[in-house]
This record gives structure tokens, C-alpha cells and sequence, in this order.
């Protein structure tokens, strides 16, 4: 019972609302990616390279024996090194992807979390602490000018 309680009260703090939303932003995220890769991004570098395809691209090692009806006897060893440079692609594309949108999340909340900017309206508590620290800094200059009167 002390399990199910536990459960309930994760679920209901919206701990796991906000797992699955991560998730399914992220496997929406990932397709939006994919098709920017694999879409708009390598055909240009495959025409800038005479049409190659890097996905195709590989080092054969062993070349595939078909006997004489057709059947392969041996298979083709190959190093699929287009199908490495394709993805290192796709991860340089999703960190620069990343990144823009992190830098661009940041400035919207540090322009939220600025007392002085006053075309954006402050959270209420970080209004209310930077209430808190006017109030406090106004207290420690009375008290320091009673002192020295």
C-alpha cells in the first residue's frame, strides 16, 4: 500500500506528466531532425559531392561470390564509413539545434526574471523577492543612519 501511495503521489506532483511530455517533444523532436538530415541538409552536400550518396558509401573488404546460378556463397565484407559520416551529421545538426533553442529558452527567462525590463511581466515570486531585498536593503540604510546619529 505504502508503494501505491508513493505512485500516487509521484503522479500526481506532475513529475511524471512532465517525463512524458519530455518524451513525446523529444521523439517529435527526433523525427523533425531526421528529416532535416536526411532531407534538406545531405542532398545539397551530395550535389556539392557529385551526387554521392553517403549512406551508400562503404570500403570493401571482401567483394560477394555468387556461384552460377546466382546464389551467394560468400557474403561482402564492407566499412560502411557513409553511413558513420551521415550520422555524425545528423548529431552535429541536432547539437547546433539544441543549442539555438537553449540559448533562445535562456534569454526569454532571463528576461523574465529581469525586475527592471518592463515589457515583459515578472513572475510573481521573483517580484516578491526583489520586493523582499528594496525592503531589506531600505531597513539596513535606517539602521545604519540610526546608528551613527
Amino acid at each position: 500500500m505504502k508503494l501505491l501511495k508513493e505512485f500516487k503521489e509521484f503522479a500526481v506532483k506532475g513529475n511524471m506528466m512532465d517525463m512524458a511530455i519530455g518524451i513525446i517533444i523529444g521523439a517529435s523532436f527526433n523525427k523533425v531532425i531526421d528529416v532535416l538530415a536526411k532531407q534538406v541538409i545531405l542532398p545539397p552536400l551530395s550535389l556539392l559531392s557529385d551526387g554521392v550518396n553517403f549512406e551508400s558509401r562503404k570500403l570493401i573488404l571482401r567483394d560477394e561470390v555468387a556461384d552460377a546460378t546466382g546464389t551467394v556463397t560468400i557474403s561482402e565484407v564492407a566499412v560502411a564509413y557513409g553511413k558513420l559520416i551521415e550520422v555524425f551529421l545528423d548529431f552535429l545538426i541536432i547539437g547546433f539545434t539544441i543549442f539555438i533553442v537553449v540559448k533562445f529558452m535562456n534569454r526569454l527567462r532571463n528576461k523574465a526574471q529581469d525586475t527592471d525590463d518592463a515589457t515583459v511581466v515578472t513572475p510573481k515570486d521573483i517580484q516578491l523577492l526583489s520586493d523582499l531585498k528594496d525592503l531589506m536593503q531600505e531597513q539596513n540604510r535606517l539602521l545604519k543612519s540610526n546608528i551613527s546619529n
